[in-house]
């Protein structure tokens, strides 16, 4: 899949927003959701507020055998709620263990009847449950993914009873795979280079995490919908080969739903870049649909020797509806759909205009953009807010697309 981005260049990693490695022009906002801030809560001498929307903080507890995607997923989940606007972390209970006990640790320190590798894990269990809950309800965060096994009723039930304590909403997502192809991939495009096994040889780090998988087995107890009808969870077989949820509560669990229904595991090239110099790029003027210059036909040139170069198979190119970006892609030799949501974000009353005539004819909107640039809306315009809203479908349908 290929992308042209019209997203404005003056969003860069320095404004404090960091980029999800699949898609580069996607930012973080870590201060919550928040709605536009009218301009009555605002003044230029006072820091725009974010009232939060999340009425509870939430605990989303990874349940599943060693194998089975839980990290990989933990972190996908955490980069998709950062970029929607939530304020998560992901507290990983191994990274605990490692500090703890050291990273190498054979097979049977993972055995339900090693008592003492049991109470040590369930230590480790408690710092980061300590963490979940410094992080959500002294912090002020509003998600945190509790990355471990979790894969006896007891441990779970431990980590229940902290969050009702608390006053945490618990989502639990479990991840089930009995195929054998799939977790001998993930055992060895993961597991081998897991800090577990560094100085392991690949032989016996096969070995050693196969069996730690079969002590697990012994005693793990899968979410049961009699036993667990009262939690809110979501069960996923086989990467995607099917789901089961149960007592989907409030907005977030259900978009937590919609993306992991969405996700894939499978590798893919997304290359991003920005339309040719356009005749407002080269007034300093913002939005509008002007052609691109003489040097902005010659970057799109440029791009169309590149991808030729890159020899991709089944180049799909995707623009937004602009003049500038379908330019750029014109002369690329492939099929080029259009998207209204790919559009530059809309100025509104300011669209057309340069920022040094915004501060002039509109000083107070000058000021208010300049103190939250993500919240701040236009007049009769977007913020980047509704942006990232914007291109939420579209991240999904790249998706879906690639499974």
């Amino acid at each position: 899949v290929f992308l042209l981005s019209t997203m404005s260049s003056e969003f860069k990693e320095g404004n404090g927003y960091s980029y999800p490695t699949d898609y580069k022009f996607l930012h973080q906002n870590m201060d919550g959701i928040c709605p536009i801030i009218s301009k009555s809560s605002l003044s230029t001498n006072q820091a725009p507020t974010c009232p939060q929307l999340i009425s509870d903080p939430m605990c989303i507890c990874m349940v599943g055998l060693p194998a089975r995607g839980k990290t990989y997923t933990a972190k996908r989940i955490s980069r998709y709620f950062s970029w929607i606007g939530v304020k998560i972390k992901d507290i990983n209970v191994g990274n605990y263990r490692r500090e703890a006990v050291g990273a190498q640790k054979s097979a049977d320190f993972f055995d339900p009847n090693n008592e003492e590798g049991m109470e040590k894990r369930m230590q480790c269990a408690r710092r980061a449950a300590d963490e979940m809950v410094d992080f959500l309800n002294v912090q002020g965060g509003q998600v945190a993914v509790f990355d471990a096994t979790n894969s006896t009723r007891a441990r779970r039930q431990f980590i229940i009873d902290i969050c009702k304590l608390n006053s945490i909403k618990i989502f639990f997502v479990e991840l089930i795979c009995d195929d054998g192809e799939i977790i001998e991939e993930n055992i060895k495009d993961v597991k081998l280079l897991s800090p577990d096994y560094v100085g392991y040889s690949a032989d016996d780090a096969l070995s050693d995490f196969r069996e730690r998988i079969k002590k697990y087995q012994t005693a793990y107890q899968t979410l049961d919908p009699k036993l667990d009808r009262e939690y809110s969870w979501l069960k996923v077989y086989n990467v995607d080969e099917r789901y089961e949820a149960n007592k989907i509560d409030g907005h977030l669990q259900a978009k937590l739903v919609y993306y992991m229904m969405n996700i894939h595991t499978r590798p893919r090239s997304i290359y991003l870049t920005r339309h040719g110099e356009s005749k407002f790029n080269q007034s300093g003027k913002i939005g509008g649909n002007s052609d691109l210059s003489e040097r902005g036909r010659k970057y799109a040139q440029a791009l169309k020797e590149f991808i030729q170069k890159e020899n991709i198979k089944d180049l799909k190119i995707w623009t937004s509806q602009l003049k500038r970006t379908i330019q750029t892609a014109e002369p690329i030799n492939s099929t080029i759909q259009q998207w209204h949501a790919l559009n530059e974000l809309y100025a509104g009353e300011c669209d057309g205009l340069s920022y040094e005539e915004i501060q002039v004819k509109y000083p107070k909107e000058f000021a208010y953009r300049d103190q939250d640039k993500y919240n701040y809306r236009y007049p009769r315009g977007e913020s980047y807010q509704d942006l990232v809203h914007r291109l939420e479908p579209i991240i999904m349908v790249s998706v879906c697309q690639c499974r």
